[in-house]
């Protein structure tokens, strides 16, 4: 439930934007953030939603009273399903849920303000060019990039730096370019190929830093996991937020 007013968006790249902050909120909701949202869905309150917000901020809430409410709203009542099944299960659930939420706020947008044919076929070619919240929390883009990459895997420790980079043992930083048969580095431009942080689903930038979780595999951004390179320079086995907090609950 929305507690202050946001910029109501008008245009495709306004409704795209409003797309991409609500989607960046609930991937931190689902993954660096899973620990607080996972015991927010208490089994025993009310029928709760997982909100995202515009500002890439999420809210486990109650949801609208007005009827009808003024956005459509997320799936309700989240929380019962919990302790009914495994916790990925459970997330993954959560996770189809949020997407199917946020392509009809996204269109809710554009029929609300007459977008054409052209202009929504505009909005979901830019929204499809993102991976879902689904593929970012069970791992399915980054599967799909191991499938296309699974004959170049040599030197799986040497491999995931950049020469620029220093090599730091037991952390893996800097996602590795594809080589083509000459052996001559090439960038990977490619859907399938892209290198996608585990947080927030974006695509690896060359002046970035990132890190490796060493549990299971997945990239992120410095700045998602708040790691920098000096403390990188001081971790022998780094473990992201989701591998630390499934850990801690076993």
């Amino acid at each position: 439930m929305e507690g202050s007013p946001h910029p109501i968006p008008r245009t495709v790249e306004e409704v795209f934007n409003d797309f991409k902050g609500r989607r960046a909120a609930l991937i931190k909701a689902l993954t660096t953030d899973v620990e607080k949202f996972y015991q927010q869905c208490d089994p025993e309150k009310e029928n709760l939603c997982l909100y995202g917000l515009p500002n890439e901020t999420w809210e486990v809430n109650l949801p609208v009273e007005e009827v009808p409410p003024e956005l459509p709203e997320p799936a309700l009542g989240i929380n019962f399903a919990r302790d009914g099944m495994q916790e990925k299960d459970w997330l993954s659930l959560v996770a189809v849920h949020s997407d199917s939420w946020l392509l009809s706020v996204a269109f809710y947008f554009g029929a609300r303000f007459g977008f054409g044919k052209s202009e929504r076929k505009r909005l979901f070619q830019m929204i499809n060019d993102l991976p879902t919240v689904f593929e970012v929390v069970t791992g399915a883009a980054k599967q799909a990039r191991d499938a296309a990459h699974i004959s170049n895997s040599k030197s799986k420790s040497s491999g995931k730096f950049r020469q620029s980079e220093p090599q730091h043992k037991g952390v893996k930083m800097s996602p590795p370019k594809e080589e083509d048969e000459s052996g001559e580095e090439v960038e990977e431009d490619d859907e399938q190929g892209a290198t996608l942080c585990g947080a927030c689903g974006d695509n690896y930038g060359q002046d970035e830093f990132w890190i490796c979780c060493d549990v299971c595999e997945k990239w992120f951004h410095g700045k998602c996991v708040k790691i920098t390179p000096a403390k990188a320079e001081h971790i022998k086995q780094y473990k992201c937020p989701s591998c630390s907090n499934k850990r801690a609950r076993v």
